[in-house]
């Protein structure tokens, strides 16, 4: 079946209860799409069928999916968007600190990837879009966890593509920068304008212009868009 910009399809984000999965899951459900999310709590947008899960757990994202799939058919389009931080230097870090991000910010988006592949190779059709950081690339002192986990999605959207992509699927990475949320806000304003001025754009983005992006990328014009790395950061880590 051609896609067509006008069928409502089936999208799945991870964790849209916040921030810039909150955002996408808004862009989704205002194009007319049936939106879904798997979460751990907190609320959710208008219009978002929330289902409680745990991409740690592959049977709980499992049940979730089937969930979903319950409710508004297969998974069309698929945004890894759930992470957590767990910074500290180098010498300090942890194993556990290490295996945690990891879990949640590499292996859950595979457990997600991986069970959303089901339905879209029967379709011969679907959106894999993982959210990334800047960070992933340019790296970030503190961060050796959270960095390590997000360039590696890198490397899962283009084996995806290589295996996927003659079945009508594309994988594809959004890298954010700096985003304008509480967390940015509540930092002191000479970290701040520190930050700023190391953006050529000069300002945080808004959760929206990375929504934006994701949008595309699920879009029928970005049929021929797969294994892309979007950054979406001021131009912050060009190059990288």
């Amino acid at each position: 079946m051609p896609e067509t910009s006008n069928t409502p399809r089936s999208v799945l984000i991870t964790g849209a209860n916040r921030g810039i999965g909150r955002a996408i899951a808004e862009r989704f459900v205002a194009a007319g799409d049936k939106v879904a999310t798997i979460y751990r709590s907190g609320d959710l947008p208008e219009g978002v069928l929330g289902v409680v899960g745990d991409v740690r757990d592959t049977a709980s994202v499992d049940a979730a999916f089937t969930q979903v799939e319950e409710a508004h058919g297969p998974v069309e389009v698929l945004v890894a968007n759930a992470g957590i931080t767990r910074d500290q230097l180098l010498m300090r870090m942890s194993d556990e600190e290490f295996d945690d991000v990891l879990d949640v910010n590499l292996k859950g988006a595979f457990r997600c990837v991986r069970r959303a592949s089901k339905g879209m190779i029967r379709l011969r059709r679907g959106r894999i879009v993982l959210i990334s950081s800047v960070v992933g690339l340019y790296g970030s002192p503190g961060q050796v966890n959270y960095a390590a986990s997000k360039a590696a999605l890198v490397g899962i959207a283009r084996s995806v593509t290589r295996e996927l992509g003659g079945r009508g699927i594309t994988a594809n990475v959004v890298a954010p920068g700096f985003i304008d949320t509480d967390m940015t806000r509540a930092l002191p304003e000479a970290t701040q304008a520190a930050y700023k001025a190391s953006i050529p754009a000069g300002r945080f983005a808004q959760a929206d212009e990375v929504a934006a992006a994701v949008e595309f990328l699920a879009s029928p014009a970005a049929a021929y868009v797969s294994g892309a790395v979007l950054p979406v950061d001021g131009g912050l880590g060009m190059g990288h």
